[in-house]
């Protein structure tokens, strides 16, 4: 289930470093190459706001496994495009089969850990997720170094074998109505989560996308070059992910989710500025691992806010998570044509601004630390 963590991020970070040789193997421009991302996440984003109720009703083994399936033949489809019409609809196709895969891997993975230990569980998810992000576009980097479609014709083989690897369904006992299921979801709590969830991979994917355009623009890098400097991104998170988990669980959510956001920002603005390639990649590197600190508290917000659907709140929450990421090239590659500097201080504005919301949402609205219950007004009930 961890492993599987990996496969929303790898598949929409596949194609970063290759976008010049997407253009030219589909006889394109650059915008519509780029559009290939959005045509991911919109897919994935939307059908996520429902993915993770329906895996309730459905079963999480039986939804996890064919959506593995559907992903490895949308995959097959991209690696066959002769022309953008094919290769957009393979993109979608693969984003839709994993809205069906992350939100509902989430809920597994918290029904099958003590709450004393949901934190470092989440942090080891969220480091496999950067994992996909980092080995997304060094994937992409080496295959587009010799040929782009060995990127996805891979795909094909790693989903596959996710496939053979499906989680349980849901524990006995959480029965509950269907028309329930839904009208959970309409809390404030799980809110909070979309809002942070949707400026935080505004600013994440927005740095990953302008910095592997800036690694070649800037510093000359070519496609390999660029997907091995973009990997560090994802290997920062990936190496940090369960000791976030637990630094979650000490300091609170709050003071956490706060120092990680504001650590995501002030990273992607270190980007932008960096002169050098050392600094370029110290700053990726912070970037990274605040990344996945944010997506740790994200998760946390997301499985806590509504028992009776742990699955509908994480699939709900991760699809504004991913909305945010699918409006950041279209938002942000106008403003890095006109300066680079510029395009990423933008990116790095959303991850402040969601460290603001944080600071200054009601204490209510947060879980408490593991195990602990949410913060709860005080009684005015006198005894005795």
């Amino acid at each position: 289930m961890y492993a599987g963590g990996f496969m929303g991020p790898f598949g929409g970070a596949m194609v970063f470093p290759m976008l010049p040789e997407l253009r030219d193997g589909l006889h394109t421009t650059l915008t519509v190459a780029a559009s290939s991302l959005t045509a991911y996440m919109v897919p994935f984003a939307a059908l996520m706001l429902v993915s993770g109720t329906l895996a309730e009703r459905w079963g999480r083994r039986r939804t996890v496994q064919t959506a593995f399936i559907g992903y490895a033949a949308a995959s097959a489809l991209c690696a066959l495009a002769t022309g953008p019409l094919a290769f957009m609809a393979g993109r979608a196709g693969q984003g839709a089969a994993n809205a069906f895969t992350t939100p509902v891997l989430v809920a597994a993975i918290s029904d099958l850990v003590s709450p004393d230990r949901l934190g470092p569980a989440l942090g080891r998810f969220g480091g496999f997720s950067a994992a996909g992000q980092a080995f997304a576009p060094l994937v992409g980097g080496l295959a587009a170094a010799v040929q782009w479609r060995l990127a996805f014709a891979a795909s094909v083989v790693v989903a596959l074998v996710l496939a053979s690897f499906p989680p349980p369904n849901a524990r006995p006992g959480r029965g509950v109505a269907k028309g329930e299921r839904w009208r959970s979801l309409l809390n404030r709590r799980l809110a909070l989560a979309c809002a942070i969830a949707l400026l935080l991979y505004h600013t994440a994917l927005g740095t990953t996308v302008l910095a592997a355009l800036l690694a070649g623009d800037r510093f000359g890098l070519g496609p390999d070059g660029r997907g091995l400097v973009i990997a560090v991104f994802g290997i920062a998170g990936l190496a940090s992910g369960a000791r976030f988990g637990r630094g979650l669980d000490r300091l609170g959510t709050r003071r956490f989710g706060i120092s990680a956001l504001v650590a995501m920002g002030l990273a992607a603005v270190g980007v932008g500025l960096a002169a050098r390639l050392p600094a370029f990649v110290v700053a990726l590197a912070v970037g990274g691992a605040a990344g996945t600190a944010g997506r740790v508290t994200v998760n946390s917000l997301a499985v806590r806010s509504t028992p009776v659907n742990p699955g509908g709140a994480t699939s709900m929450t991760l699809a504004w998570q991913f909305l945010g990421g699918a409006v950041a090239p279209a938002l942000l590659l106008p403003v890095y044509r006109i300066d680079p500097r510029l395009s990423l201080l933008a990116a790095g504005s959303t991850a402040l601004a969601a460290a603001l919301l944080l600071a200054v949402v009601n204490s209510s609205l947060l879980p408490g630390r593991a195990g602990v219950p949410a913060a709860r007004a005080p009684s005015r009930e006198i005894r005795g």
